[in-house]
Parts: structure tokens; sequence; C-alpha cells
């Protein structure tokens, strides 16, 4: 782990703490999470990923107060971490956790579906019965 990866990791707890206890912003959700943040090499950059959750309106007004908190923030992170050059933020929305979410829903109904019986009449999938289909041909 090098140094700015520490620092990024650090900054990441100190930003959580800020956003969920100094900021006092009503657009803000209370189940905000910082996932995670780039940071540049030369401390000067720092890209702050953030997940919210609700609906795309309220995601939207949550970057706009994020955005607009950006100075506040700053300044919160030079008064709780001695670090050399505060970075300057930018926040961007992490929509791994959804996209995440999203997949293992579409697993389980995946899943669900084959142990039904829906897939096909003799039980199989699909692509097993072509499967089949083509062995037989074959042999």
């Amino acid at each position: 782990m090098d140094r700015t990866e520490r620092i990024a990791g650090e900054m990441k707890r100190v930003v959580s703490d800020i956003i969920r206890t100094e900021l006092k912003d009503p657009r803000i959700p209370v189940v905000t999470s910082v996932t995670r943040i780039k940071l540049a090499k030369d401390l000067k950059y720092a890209k702050i990923y953030v997940s919210f959750f609700g609906d795309e309106a309220e995601k939207k007004g949550a970057m706009q107060a994020l955005r607009s908190s950006a100075g506040l923030i700053r300044y919160m992170i030079g008064r709780k971490m001695t670090i050399r050059a505060l970075p300057e933020l930018t926040f961007a929305i992490d929509e791994s956790i959804e996209y995440g979410s999203y997949m293992a829903e579409r697993i389980a109904r995946v899943m669900e579906e084959s142990r039904t019986g829906a897939s096909g009449e003799d039980g199989a999938a699909p692509a097993e019965s072509a499967t089949r289909d083509e062995d037989k041909q074959n042999a």
C-alpha cells in the first residue's frame, strides 16, 4: 500500500464522518456512503465517489448539496488531518452498489425460474436442450 492509498483511506473515513455529522443540508440523505476516493499522486485532486439510497431526483439534489459544500468539506479535512496539501474535491455518484444489487436480483430471479421449471418442457434450460439436440444429431 503506497502513501496515496493510505492518505485516501484516511480521507475516506474523515469525509464520511464530515458528511454524517457536520453537514446539515437536508438534501443529503441519511443513507449516504463514501465508497472510495481516487487521490492524485501529487495530492492536488481528489475524486470522491459517493452512494445514495433514493430516487434520481434525490441523488441529483444530494450531489448539488455536496458540490456546494466542497469548500467546507475541504476546510474540515484540513482541520482533521495533518496533510501537506489539501486536494481540490470533486464528487461523483458511484452506481456500483446499485448495479450489484440489480445483478443479484436478476441472478435470484433466474435461479428461481430454473427451480420452478419455467424454462423448458422437460425442466431443462433452453441452452441444455439445444446442446442435447446437437449431441443426438452428431451421434
